[in-house]
C-alpha cells in the first residue's frame, strides 16, 4: 500500500465533475487499498478520488461513532439522500475540515439523515443509511465527486476565512498537493 499526495484547492480535478467507476479490478482495489491508507496517514474520516487527483466517483470512508461503533467503507458511484438541511447559523459543534484545505476548520450546517446507495470495490451494490457526524462525512464525500468542496457551502463568515487562508498559503493555483506523514499539515 501506498500513501498518495492529497491535491489542495486550487487543483481542477478537484473542481470538476468525477467520471463512474467502470472497471471493478485489482487495480481498483488496489487504489481503494492506497486510498485508506492515505487517509489513515493525513488522518482523515473520508477521502474522495479526486482529492487524489483521480476523477472517479469513489470514495472512502471510516468513522467510529461514541458509541464505539465502527462504519468504514467503499462509495463507487454514490447516489446521496439527505433530510432537508436545519434552518439556521451553524455552530462551533458543526465544525469541517477537508483534507484538500489543510488545517482549517468551519462552521457548516448539514443535513442530519443520509442514504448512501453505491458500490464497493468488488462492484457490490449496497445501502447504507447515516445520521450525525457519519451522515456529514457521506454528505463531504459526495460534494467532491461532484466538484463542491465544504468552502463552497460556508456563509459569507466562513467564506471570508477560508479566502484568507487561500490566500496566505498562497492555495487556489494547480500544483499544489501535500504527502500525508510527510509534510506537516493536515485537514
Amino acid at each position: 500500500m501506498t500513501v498518495l499526495p492529497i491535491c489542495i484547492t486550487g487543483e481542477p480535478v478537484l473542481h470538476r465533475v468525477a467520471e463512474p467507476v467502470r472497471a471493478f479490478d485489482e487495480e481498483l482495489q488496489s487504489l481503494v487499498a492506497d486510498m485508506f491508507e492515505t487517509m489513515e496517514a493525513a488522518p482523515g474520516v473520508g477521502l474522495a478520488a479526486p482529492q487524489i487527483g483521480l476523477a472517479k466517483r469513489l470514495f472512502v470512508y471510516d468513522w467510529t461513532d461514541e458509541e464505539g461503533v465502527r462504519t468504514r467503507g467503499v462509495a463507487a458511484n454514490p447516489e446521496l439522500w439527505i433530510s432537508p438541511p436545519p434552518v439556521g447559523v451553524a455552530d462551533d459543534d458543526e465544525e469541517e475540515g477537508c483534507l484538500s484545505i489543510p488545517g482549517e476548520r468551519f462552521a457548516l450546517k448539514r443535513a442530519e439523515r443520509a442514504i448512501l446507495r453505491a458500490q464497493d470495490e468488488h462492484g457490490e451494490h449496497y445501502e447504507l443509511e447515516a445520521r450525525g457526524w457519519l451522515a456529514r462525512i457521506l454528505q463531504h464525500e459526495y460534494d467532491h465527486l461532484d466538484g463542491i468542496l465544504y468552502a463552497d457551502r460556508l456563509d459569507a463568515f466562513g467564506t471570508k476565512g477560508v479566502a484568507k487562508a487561500i490566500k496566505r498559503n498562497r492555495w487556489g493555483v494547480p500544483g499544489n498537493s501535500w504527502l500525508p506523514g510527510e509534510d506537516d499539515l493536515e485537514g
